[in-house]
């Protein structure tokens, strides 16, 4: 995502959401065992993280469900997300 996009995003989520509340991420990864776990250390212990490996094996979707206090918390976590190579954040 680029900055401009962490904006639009940020207008989004402060538009009609109350804070605190659960915010669910997607992201489609390589099936890289370094690179999953990378994914995996993004949320905190309490996070719902669900795993779906593609019909070729090549990619891991993944799903967390994780309660965040506010936009910020969402953007940082995105801009940490997008550090990882060959993460695609949906």
């Amino acid at each position: 995502m680029a900055n401009q996009d962490y904006s639009d995003l940020k207008e989004k989520l402060e538009a009609n959401t109350e804070w605190p509340r659960v915010y669910l991420f997607k992201f489609i990864v390589p099936s890289d065992n370094k690179k999953l776990a990378l994914v995996e250390a993004l949320f905190g212990a309490e996070a719902e993280v669900s795993l779906k490996q593609s019909s070729k094996g090549n990619y891991v979707s993944v799903s967390a469900k994780e309660l965040m206090l506010n936009s910020d918390g969402i953007i940082n976590r995105y801009k940490r997300a997008s550090k990882i190579e060959g993460l695609m954040a949906l």
